[in-house]
Formats: structure tokens, sequence, C-alpha cells
């Protein structure tokens, strides 16, 4: 305990003296958090529309003052000719394209129906894909409301849709845990691989390998303090994720810090394990890089594990991230318990033994 206390002390002295690591443990989860949610979402605003309004009529004008007062949507003008405004399709001047046809007003006041039609630019599929659903939920509000407007019962909604745990579907709510997740991808799988190596390029390893240190002294006196990184960071990433989005775990507080704990120690075990098969700063990042763009791509971050082919699905099951994605998002989104995901703890449980101890039987002392 002693010489693991010594060398404890080393590594906090080290990293309190570099002129840049301190800045990045702070400065890494501010930018993270505080940008990236604003700037990565699936949330579509502003989908340029052009109207065709064969109708001219007052029905057909309120459907179009909606389009244009809704933040979703941004008027590009009214056509008299639907070939005008195909144009303005192909030209990318417009996403989406409403042909409100002749007769629309009397079709809102009970008259025989007419069908609206919608084109949408399929080159952009998630933005013209949206796009028709949000114009289709905005015309039959107004149709709802021309029949109210005139004594007739309302449209009658065949599907009823509630989003349960994500209620307005917010995407930055389904991203924030998301990216504390890529934070500690980042901080504890990285940053112990660049220290190890740095040792040894700088030689200072050598000085250890001349002593008594245990190899399991040494590796825990790598690994701990990028441990108390990791919970600093994820603590101050939920402090800025319930103070500047209002975002709180439905769950216990206990559930995270338990699946981060399992997470921290799997990912500082897989950076010391990078570290010990290299020579050099370089190999370990590109190595290191290799693995946190699986991890990213692979483990539901980005893309949910669902809509992956079967041989990733596969491939997915042997990722410590897969399971702390899973956890993360159903304890902050749906307040799931450690017992309903004792499966997922389980298995990162399995990945931080396993990862540590090869980290420590991989490290050879060479005197």
């Amino acid at each position: 305990m002693r010489t693991l206390r010594v060398l404890l002390d080393k590594e906090l002295r080290q990293f309190v003296r570099s002129p840049f690591l301190p800045k990045l443990v702070l400065l890494f989860p501010l930018v993270v958090m505080l940008v990236i949610p604003w700037v990565t979402t699936m949330d579509v605003r502003h989908i340029d529309v052009a109207v065709v309004d064969s109708d001219r009529s007052s029905a057909s004008e309120r459907l179009v003052r909606k389009i244009a007062a809704s933040d979703c949507f941004t008027l590009r003008g009214t056509f008299d000719r639907y070939d005008a405004a195909l144009a303005a399709l192909d030209e990318g001047a417009a996403d989406v394209v409403v042909e409100v046809p002749d007769g629309f007003g009397r079709s809102a006041a009970g008259g025989p129906a007419e069908r609206v039609r919608i084109s949408a630019n399929g080159v952009n599929a998630v933005k013209g894909s949206l796009g028709m659903q949000y114009l289709m939920q905005t015309l039959t509000q107004t149709l709802s409301e021309l029949r109210a407007d005139r004594g007739l019962q309302p449209l009658a909604e065949p599907v009823v849709v509630q989003n349960r745990y994500n209620p307005t579907l917010e995407y930055r709510f389904y991203m924030i845990p998301a990216l504390m997740i890529m934070l500690l991808i980042m901080l504890c799988g990285f940053l112990p691989a660049l220290n190890l190596v740095g040792e040894k390029e700088t030689g200072t390893i050598e000085q250890i390998n001349v002593t008594p240190v245990s190899r399991l002294s040494f590796t825990l006196a790598k690994l701990i303090p990028y441990w108390v990184v990791g919970f600093a960071v994820l603590t101050l990433a939920m402090l800025l994720a319930r103070i500047v989005y209002g975002l709180s775990p439905a769950g216990s507080l206990g559930a995270v810090y338990l699946a981060a704990a399992l997470f921290v120690f799997t990912m500082s075990g897989v950076g010391v394990i990078a570290a010990n098969y290299s020579s050099t700063m370089q190999q370990t990042m590109f190595v290191m890089f290799f693995f946190v763009m699986i991890f990213m791509m692979m483990s539901g971050l980005i893309t949910p594990v669902e809509s992956m082919p079967g041989w990733a699905k596969t491939l997915t099951r042997f990722l410590p991230p897969r399971y702390f994605v899973g956890i993360m998002r159903a304890v902050y989104l749906k307040g799931s318990t450690v017992a309903e995901l004792r499966a997922d703890y389980a298995a990162l449980a399995v990945f931080a033994v396993l990862s540590n101890a090869w980290a420590a039987a991989s490290y050879r002392k060479r005197s």
C-alpha cells in the first residue's frame, strides 16, 4: 500500500504540473455538453416548402398561413402551376411541394373529399420524410379546425400516437446520455494509454522497471487517477445536462454511477492494454482511434443496434459500450433499476475484470 501511495502521488504531481491535461479534462466536457447537443440533432427545422394553391379559397389561405407560421417550415412561395413548384424542388430551392387541389375549401366544409398531394425531395431522405410527416400533421390539424369552425365533427384519427419516456421526441434528450459515454471513452481510454506510452518515450518507465514495484501496483497507479477523472467528468456532465437542458435521470443516481464505475474500469484497462503493446505515442493513438471508432459506430451510440445486420448485432455483444449505452438511456429516460438491467451490469462487470486483468498481465518489467 505504501508503494501504491507513492506511485499515486507521482501520478498526481505529473497530472497537476502538465500544462495541457488539467485544461483538457475541464474544457473537453464543457465543449461537448454545451455545443454538440445543439449541432448534432435529428430534429429537422426550416424545411423549405413550395405551395401550389389551385383552390384560392379562405381554407387554402389558412393552410398556407399555418405553414408559414410554423418554425418547422420556411415558405418559399405560392405557385399557380405545379411544374413551377416542381422546378423549385429540382433546383434545391424547396424540400417539399404541397399541391392544394381545386375544391379543397368545399372538402373542408363537408363536401366531397379532395386529396392534397405532397412531393418531397428524396435526396435528403431524413429531411424529406420528416417534412412529409410534419406537413401531414399540419394538414390534419388545419382540416379539423376548419370543420370545427363550421360546426362539423372533426376528422376521426385512426391512430393515436403516444411517445413514452420522451413525450416531445426531443433528440437532445436521446443524445445527451450518449455524449456522456463518449466523454468517458475518450478521457478514460485515451489518457491512460498516452500517459503510459509517454513515460516509455521519455525513459522514466525504465527507472520504475529496476525497482521492486509489482505489476499490480504499477497498473493500479496508472488507472486510479483516471477513474477519479472519469467520475469527476461524469458529474460535471450531469450537472450541465440538468442546468442547461433540464434533463435529470428518471432513475437513481446510484444506478448511473455503478454503471459508470464498471465502464470507466473497462475503458482505462483497454487504454493500458493498448499502451503495453505499443512503443510510441503514434502507435497508441492509431490503435485507440481504431477501437474508439468501432465503439462509437457499433455500440448504439449513433445508430440503433436493432437496425444493424445480423452479423453486426452479434459483434456488438463483444463491445462494452453497447451495455453502457443501454443502461444510461434506460436509467435516464425510463427510470429503470439495477435489477431490471442486471444482465447489462453483469456484462460490464465481466468486461471490467477481463480488461484490467489483461492490463496487469501484459505489462512486462524489463530491467
